[in-house]
């Protein structure tokens, strides 16, 4: 798929790759983890990004967002417009990668140049573990769902002892992805994406036959109640990219002269074209079947024979987001200061999330818990990746991965006592212009008075970028100026 794509930009090809190293070779554990990566041992090219975002997002819920659309009652066309605009914010996650190949760091480790080295370690534990782990668990558990349905077509009675043993081999295998690492995702995510590509072509065939492509609800909103729900649509959508405020960890092993307009390009299409192509066919798909319960609905309309291949595809699907995931989890792991490998990171991580799936599946309603709370994580992951986006563009994408592992008190990255104001005050204020105007969960006042719009996401992330902007400048400090870190 990746390679019939016409590149994004110029220069895609053009910086000199390295050699492989032994360490960074498909069959093996990868040997880095948050350290720097020498030049030495920089290889690959931007368009291989391509396939890695693509995997991850040809996906269940994607198709559930879609679906969800129609349901708060958009008429289709306006669910598409809304994907359109929500699956722009690609375009950040595409920013944010260039900074991998520019310090030779995962972002756990660049964003000690936005919060300082304390700050920092407390922005991965929320951000970059305890948010991925739940989000682990919410996926892990709809890839269960997919396969306990498998089984049961099979024959088999899916029985507590049935669903935990399928728990454990869904996580098993994305926890072996995530181990072995880098080199195993480049490899294995172009097939994923093809295979995946292939099962949700023959879903769209099936949805495009019943498809009503002039729907429009029964009472169609207006005013002041379309506008809220266009705007929460595209929140909906934009929490997708927003929530890969770690683009840098598959980029990172890049050579340094990769043209960044080639990573942001093969990033951004990466995550924009399988989203919106597959948001919208679960818009469409709710024009013809309910997609309250997506799984029955689809069941309906596609071929018999087919319905176990798409249930295969979901349980993929989920697999290959989860391991990007996991591998990020266990780099923010290491980055709070857990001096472990990168491979043992890995799976504390799927213990903890497969420990929150079986609670979940097995003993209590737990999961919907997390999935509300993190409704609201948009308040959060918005001003934090406008944060890291601006020191990107202060920066002019300048980093030194050698200073930047220096965790000590004579660290550049030290600024006060470890954390560095300007990050801590933007970070700060974004979340609470943020959450003065969520409604989501409860109903902030800037939303009561709006009657109840939700303006969390753009009012964050422009609070946030604009106060690191001027709380940099008006500080003048060398180490957070524009030019090399």
């Amino acid at each position: 798929m990746a390679s019939t794509i016409p590149d994004p930009c110029p220069g895609t090809g053009t910086a000199q790759e390295a050699p492989r190293p032994p360490s960074e070779r498909a069959g093996r554990v990868e040997a880095h983890g948050i350290d720097h990566i020498p030049d030495r041992e920089r290889h690959g090219r931007p368009r291989q990004l391509f396939s890695v975002w693509a995997a991850a997002n040809v996906n269940y819920l994607s198709l559930v967002i879609g679906g969800a659309l129609v349901l708060m009652g958009l008429t289709l066309w306006q669910a598409l417009a809304v994907i359109v605009v929500g699956n722009l914010f690609w375009l950040l996650t595409g920013l944010l990668s260039i900074s991998g190949p520019a310090a030779g760091t995962p972002s756990e480790v660049i964003t000690r140049a936005v919060y300082g080295v304390r700050g920092n370690r407390v922005n991965n534990a929320i951000v970059g573990w305890l948010i991925s782990v739940c989000y682990f668990a919410l996926n892990l558990a709809a890839a269960a769902t997919a396969a306990f349905t498998l089984v049961e077509k099979a024959g088999v009675t899916a029985g507590t002892g049935v669903k935990t043993a399928v728990v454990l081999v869904v996580a098993a295998l994305t926890l072996a992805i995530g181990v072995y690492g880098h080199a195993v995702i480049m490899k294995l995510y172009l097939p994923i994406t093809l295979a995946l590509t292939a099962a949700f072509a023959v879903v769209a065939l099936a949805v495009f036959r019943h498809a009503d492509f002039a729907y429009v609800p029964a009472e169609p909103l207006t005013g002041t109640e379309l506008w809220g729900v266009l705007i929460a649509g595209v929140t909906l959508v934009g929490s997708g990219p927003l929530s890969y405020t770690t683009s840098a960890d598959f980029s990172r092993y890049l050579p340094r002269t990769t043209p960044a307009k080639a990573i942001v390009g093969w990033t951004a299409l990466g995550g924009f074209l399988p989203s919106a192509a597959v948001c919208a066919l679960g818009a469409f798909a709710a024009t013809a079947v309910d997609m309250t319960d997506p799984q029955a609905g689809l069941e309906a309309i596609l071929p018999g024979w087919f319905f176990p291949v798409f249930l295969l595809a979901l349980v993929l699907g989920t697999i290959a987001v989860n391991a990007l995931t996991a591998y990020s989890a266990g780099l923010a792991l290491q980055a709070v200061g857990f001096r472990i490998p990168r491979s043992r990171s890995v799976l504390l991580d799927g213990v903890a999330a497969v420990s929150l799936t079986l609670y979940g599946l097995l003993v209590s309603d737990f999961l919907d818990t997390v999935s509300n709370v993190l409704q609201l994580t948009v308040v959060l992951l918005g001003p934090a990746m406008a944060v890291y986006a601006t020191d990107i563009v202060l920066r002019r994408n300048r980093y030194d991965g050698a200073a930047l592992m220096d965790e000590s008190p004579r660290s550049r990255f030290w600024y006060a006592a470890g954390f560095h104001p300007a990050g801590a005050v933007a970070l700060g204020g974004g979340v609470a212009a943020s959450a003065l105007c969520v409604n989501t969960l409860y109903t902030g006042p800037v939303a009561g008075v709006l009657a109840g719009v939700d303006l969390s996401l753009p009012v964050g992330t422009v609070v946030a970028s604009v106060l690191y902007a001027l709380l940099v400048r008006n500080a003048g400090d060398p180490r957070t100026a524009p030019g090399p870190a």
